[in-house]
């Protein structure tokens, strides 16, 4: 099966405790980074979303997704990512349709109490996957606003060392080295990397 696309759906935990403007800025401009409203990304239902993506970004744009809207207290998000195929273009990417599509509403309805987990369609990389996912869930829907913001910041410039990170934040490095370390960033930009040479092979 030919993987040319994929597709992230999600929506906002604990979107109705808070006032929109809480998240939904934080929202529009992680969106706005990786694609054009509405041909690649949507809002809808007032808090859900839909963005199509590159499959070899899918991963890491949704973890720059969780980190942008955890910066909110008390806000965190529940994702889906469908990896296929694209046979329908339309103008607005919730009416696009193809087999990333499909997958990433059917991952999105079998979610339950996971906050990330991918569809393929290949079972074996989905259950590596998907396992990984639930491992690094438990750290990840763990994150602190603070923590958040420094994940983001990092996913943001990968070029950038901690002194540099610090200085984009005003933070001192310390504080940089402390965060990235309690975010398991390490092992998380591990599992992107990890996501990305298996995708390959598929």
């Amino acid at each position: 099966m030919s993987i040319t696309t994929a597709v992230i759906t999600g929506d906002i935990i604990n979107s109705r405790k808070d006032s929109p403007e809480a998240w939904l800025t934080n929202l529009k401009k992680v969106l706005n980074t990786h694609g054009k409203e509405p041909k690649q990304w949507e809002i809808y239902r007032g808090d859900s979303f839909q963005l199509e993506i590159s499959p070899e970004k899918a991963l890491k744009t949704a973890i720059h997704i969780k980190a942008s809207l955890k910066q909110k207290k008390g806000i965190d998000v529940r994702m889906s990512i469908g990896l296929g195929g694209k046979d329908y273009h339309a103008e607005k990417v919730t009416e696009s349709n193809g087999s990333a599509f499909v997958f990433s509403g059917e991952c999105f309805e079998n979610l339950k109490k996971q906050t990330l987990a991918i569809k393929s369609g290949n079972e074996a990389f989905d259950t590596q996957i998907n396992l990984m996912l639930q491992l690094a869930s438990l750290t990840m829907d763990a994150w602190l606003p603070a923590t958040s913001r420094v994940v983001k910041t990092a996913l943001e410039h990968p070029k950038s060392n901690q002194k540099e990170l610090a200085a984009l934040l005003e933070k001192s490095q310390s504080n940089i080295s402390e965060a990235l370390i309690r975010a398991g960033f390490d092992e998380v930009q591990k599992m992107i990397q990890f996501y990305t040479t298996q995708l390959i092979q598929l």
